[in-house]
């Protein structure tokens, strides 16, 4: 077996195609350029640019159906890479990551209302968190233009993405899930 390296950015789009607990990368990526074991490379090519060209011929949806979300939140928990995160922190920064990707728009419209009596949660610097509270650790969200505080408990989190999951109208019993696993 060999080992390759891809971005981040690459993987999750990898790991957002498991059907199943436990599929390997390697499962997922043989069912998506549809490559079977002792195929020739050529072959394989020819049936992956056939599948590419295929898939650029579709339009994209504008917006992605509620379905569609509902059904990558899922993807991203059954996924090796959150079940990696042994902190509570980590799976929250994935959340959120996921989250805003899904719907932008609506993700600032649910974090543009959401602080404490004291702090602000979300800003778009680490600098405006840090005015509103000395121990916050503010953690940039990765691949969004938010920062976050973190030094909350998990019940506070746990508060935080349950709030932006029901305001962009995520079904609450899969908001209720993504809070347990936080």
């Amino acid at each position: 077996m060999k080992t390759i390296e891809v971005d981040e950015e690459l993987y999750r789009y990898i790991a957002s195609h498991t059907q199943h607990i436990g599929e390997s990368a390697s499962d997922i990526l043989r069912r998506m350029l549809k490559f079977t074991a002792g195929q020739s490379p050529t072959k394989a090519a020819t049936a992956a640019a056939a599948s590419a060209t295929v898939k650029e011929e579709q339009p994209a949806p504008a917006e992605p159906r509620p379905q569609d979300r509902v059904r990558a939140v899922r993807e991203l928990l059954l996924s090796d890479e959150y079940a990696e995160q042994k902190k509570a922190v980590n799976r929250f920064m994935l959340i959120l990551s996921t989250l805003y990707r899904l719907d932008p728009q609506a993700f600032a419209d649910a974090t543009a209302a959401l602080q404490g009596r004291t702090r602000v949660y979300f800003a778009g610097d680490e600098h405006t968190l840090l005015q509103h509270g000395t121990h916050t650790k503010p953690k940039h969200v990765p691949g969004t233009p938010y920062w976050v505080i973190t030094n909350t408990n998990t019940g506070r989190k746990c508060s935080m993405v349950e709030h932006i999951m029901l305001s962009m109208q995520f079904p609450q019993e899969l908001t209720d899930k993504v809070c347990g696993t936080i």
